[in-house]
């Protein structure tokens, strides 16, 4: 029975997933790892005591490591003298570690590499070099940001402030090298660029930094980015101070080399402090915690336990406290997973010549890719933040914080961060939970003191004084001189253009002078223009065919011709709708002044559809309505055409705009050396045949006055600034439809040129002030023209022959409705005449006079007369009151001349037969 329980004890262990062999396997109780530093150095200073802390918090937590106890081996390290610290780091590579912590110089870190991916062991190092690579080391993990995202941080600087040029000074290792590389590209993609960069030995002398100073005060750029370490830094910043080169104008970058010192150093010198007034430097950003809070708490009775009580923490500390976490829990995730600690001998490794680093004492961590794999696969919160490494092996989202160094002390003014790519004072942790936005118009950074306490930006260049002198190319022109033009007594260049250079250089630093020369991408692509200083896309010049400008503009729509049959048919159709409604409508009857003003208010008032006069006739609302027509029409045309005269100026062309240049075949002008030619030719398909070179204004007007049939041309194709100082002399010309390209005149500068930044912002500034404006009228006022022969009559006014149409559809109407009256009103008058007198016996002639001048006199009379509403009896045809007689009988009982029907007022009204 004891046998079978056993057999299943060992069943259960092996077939239960990882049973039998995490149950076998024993975890060591003491784990080594190792520290490469240099202890006299303040990062090697703040790792020391951050690994010594990170130890004591690891050790001291049951939850990590299950009671293993994890130790650290520490070797010191020389940084300046490159070969002693290799030989150095190599010795220690001697020691089974399954981990090294560092180390903090790039040269060694380099050699370390190597070795580490040969033992197979992760190396933990904070060097910044941007070409240390998990890609040629897989053994090598960074547990800092890199300097390639810290360079990004300082271009971001550089193009905030528009500042395209920089001086470098830096290191000359591996750390400074690499690093204002990275600065260099990430210049590039900014379009700026380092115009000049010095390094210097780790073993420079104080000659060697005056020299360098030296050399650098006489170059063109005037913001430095400095890439040290501390001890070189703080004796360059000295040797400045004292050669005037931290005063106004200047602007000194430092990497994070200058903030991690003045925050693990408590006894910086207040001289060295105000001897940095203005400069700006960057520091990891280390987003605030209570495990950040801890750790500081802490700090001051860990530093003093190992004899760095002068030293506070930095960025740098919090790194290497997570670095030491990172392996520790690596190591447990390893020891779960069954993972053992063995090491051992390369056969490759051996000391032929019995030297003293024994390579052959060098062993391999057996399982040392798996450990590897767990530290990449760390993902924890720490004191710098969310530890986590991305596919590269660099930790997820690196920042910075940008500080400016004022008074006693450092003030944040922002913050960049990998996530954003942009400069923000917003903290990166909020950014983090948004979506990103790399808008640069989200870019803002609080207001710096520069150099020299001033607020004011520094423009960041000067002409170097061992330069040459610049060479202004400025156009020799023959025409249009007001724009550019030499002084023939004094021979200095004056005009529109050189007035607005020389006012935007009010202290005459500059000796140039420069012309109008138009921004087109060809050009763009070989130099760099300025910000416009005047508008100067390409319209059309055409003749002119009309300019009405007298106080009578508003008759000019129609001919005299128009205007009178127009006022006559007003009349007519006033007297035809009276003569129509005058028997039945009271509102056409009264006094005989009184109907004349009727006839007079309605027709004229249909112009406006305000007549109040209700026509109650069916011939006299048809003739209403087709004059009502005819009116819509003919105010109508006149509106349009009076705008049409008001604003727009006609040509004698059919030109029109661009595409009606395209489609014809007649000549066209351009002034001689423009880029138009070339515009027609390429974008627009135009023969090159068409076009005629022509060199002065009075060749312009010329070409214009004789037309394309004269050997002429139809237009003319110019840049604006031109046309409006050639119109303001010659009339008769007017600019044909809009502009068809949008540019305008810039000055030019080499490529990268810093010139081109601070003139666009001068230019900027006159024209907001008023200043461009000021100089624009000063050479380019235009004037009216004086030519009298302008001023005459529209030859495409609305002429009758454009409406006879309507007016004779109106007139018919008429005549046909006063000829439908006309006989219903003889019929009434024959149905109602009452029989004559008898009459004297008379000739028979005189009595047929007399019987006729009757006859007028009665029918006129009857035309004036109202007429009645007759009827003997009215009869209601409402529902429920028909009468009981027979309708036959009735009608002939009451002898009624015209049936009747009610209206809807209650009153009989008279039905005609």
């Amino acid at each position: 029975m004891k046998i079978a329980r056993l057999m299943l004890l060992v069943l259960s262990l092996v077939l239960v997933p990882n049973g039998i062999y995490k149950s076998l396997a024993t975890r060591p109780s003491v784990v080594n790892i190792g520290s490469i530093l240099r202890f006299n150095s303040t990062i090697g200073g703040v790792s020391l005591v951050a690994i010594r802390a990170a130890l004591e918090d690891i050790n001291s937590d049951s939850t990590i490591l299950n009671g293993t106890t994890l130790r650290v081996d520490m070797k010191d390290t020389n940084c300046d003298d490159g070969f002693l610290g290799m030989i150095e780091a190599l010795q220690f590579m001697e020691t089974d570690v399954i981990a090294i912590i560092g180390p903090q110089c790039s040269t060694i870190a380099h050699i370390i590499s190597f070795v580490a991916n040969e033992l197979q062991v992760p190396l933990m190092s904070f060097a910044s070099d941007a070409t240390l690579s998990s890609i040629q080391f897989p053994f090598f993990v960074r547990t800092c940001p890199s300097d390639l995202y810290q360079m990004n941080a300082v271009a971001a600087i550089v193009d905030y402030y528009r500042w395209k040029l920089v001086t470098a000074i830096y290191l000359d290792d591996d750390y400074g090298r690499n690093g204002i590389a990275a600065l260099d590209d990430a210049l590039t993609l900014r379009r700026c660029k380092i115009s000049y960069k010095v390094g210097f030995p780790s073993n420079a002398k104080k000659s060697d930094f005056i020299n360098l100073l030296v050399s650098v005060s006489y170059m063109e750029s005037r913001v430095i980015i400095l890439h040290t370490g501390a001890g070189p830094g703080f004796k360059i910043f000295s040797l400045a101070n004292q050669l005037n080169m931290m005063g106004n104008g200047y602007v000194w970058i430092a990497t994070d080399w200058l903030s991690a010192h003045l925050d693990a150093n408590s006894s910086v010198p207040a001289e060295t402090i105000y001897g940095m007034q203005g400069v700006l430097t960057l520091r990891s950003h280390i987003p605030n915690s209570k495990m950040k809070s801890n750790l500081i708490s802490k700090w001051s009775r860990v530093s003093k336990m190992y004899n760095y009580s002068d030293l506070r923490t930095s960025s740098y500390g919090f790194y290497v406290y997570d670095s030491v976490w990172a392996v520790a829990r690596a190591l447990d995730a390893f020891f779960d997973d069954g993972g053992k600690i063995s090491f051992s001998n390369d056969s490759r490794l051996r000391d032929e010549t019995g030297g003293t680093l024994h390579l052959e004492a060098m062993s391999i961590f057996d399982m040392g890719d798996s450990l590897l794999e767990k530290i990449k696969k760390v993902n924890f919160t720490g004191v710098s933040g969310q530890v986590q490494f991305n596919a590269a092996g660099d930790l997820i989202h690196p920042a910075y914080d940008v500080i400016n160094i004022i008074g006693n002390g450092m003030r944040t003014v922002g913050y960049w961060s990998n996530y954003s790519r942009l400069l923000s004072t917003v903290l990166p942790e909020v950014l983090y939970s948004k979506p990103p936005n790399s808008s640069l118009a989200n870019q803002h950074l609080y207001d710096v003191i520069w150099p020299g306490e001033t607020a004011q930006k520094p423009r960041g260049w000067v002409f170097p004084s061992n330069a040459k002198e610049l060479k202004i190319g400025v156009p020799n022109r023959f025409s249009f001189k007001e724009f550019v033009t030499k002084d023939n007594v004094t021979g200095s260049m004056k005009g529109y253009c050189i007035d607005v250079f020389t006012q935007m250089v009010e202290d005459n630093a500059f000796d140039a002078a420069i012309g109008d020369i138009a921004i087109t991408m060809g050009r763009t692509l070989i130099t760099d223009f300025t910000q416009p200083f005047i508008e100067s896309g390409l319209v059309i010049l055409a003749p002119v065919k009309k300019h009405i400008t007298n106080s009578w503009a508003f008759l000019q729509p129609f001919t005299l011709q128009m205007w009178c049959v127009t006022g006559l048919f007003f009349l007519i159709v006033g007297v035809v709708v009276w003569v129509l409604e005058h028997r039945i409508n009271d509102e056409f009857r009264g006094t005989p002044r009184e109907q004349i003003m009727t006839i007079f208010w309605f027709s004229f008032s249909t112009l406006f559809f305000a007549h109040r006069e209700n026509t109650m006739s069916t011939l006299g609302r048809v003739v209403l309505i087709i004059w009502l027509f005819v009116v819509l029409i003919i105010q109508s045309s006149y509106t349009a055409s009076l705008t049409s005269i008001l604003t727009v100026q006609q040509l004698d062309t059919s030109i029109r705009g661009i595409d009606d240049l395209k489609s014809s075949d007649y000549p066209i002008g351009f002034q001689v050396g423009s880029f138009s030619e070339d515009y027609m030719v390429k974008e627009l398909n135009i023969s090159r045949s068409r076009l005629i070179a022509l060199g002065s204004p009075e060749e312009y007007a010329d070409a214009l006055k004789r037309g394309p049939k004269k050997g002429g041309v139809s237009a003319i194709v110019d840049e604006r600034p031109y046309v409006e100082l050639f119109l303001s002399t010659y009339c008769k010309i007017a600019v044909a439809g809009s502009d068809f390209t949008s540019r305008g005149w810039g000055f030019a500068f080499p490529r990268d040129s810093p010139l081109q930044v601070d003139l666009s912002t001068a230019i900027l500034s006159l024209s907001e002030n008023g200043e461009l404006q000021r100089i624009h009228d000063k050479w380019l006022r235009t004037g009216e023209c004086t030519d009298d022969t302008t001023q005459f009559v529209d030859s495409n006014q609305l002429r009758l022959e454009s409406f006879w149409g309507l007016f004779l559809i109106c007139g018919v109407a008429c005549v046909i409705a006063l000829l439908i009256y006309l006989v219903t009103i003889i019929r009434k008058y024959q149905r109602h005449e009452h029989p004559e007198e008898p009459m004297a016996p008379q000739g028979p002639r005189r009595h047929s006079i007399r019987r006729f001048i009757s006859f007028l006199r009665n029918f006129f009379s009857f035309l004036d007369g109202k007429e009645p509403v007759k009827k003997k009896r009215s009869l209601s045809l409402s529902r429920g009151s028909m009468p009981t007689m027979p309708v036959s009988s009735n009608l002939a009982a009451l002898d009624i001349e015209r049936p009747v029907r009610p209206a809807r007022n209650g009153n009989a009204i008279d039905i005609e037969n």
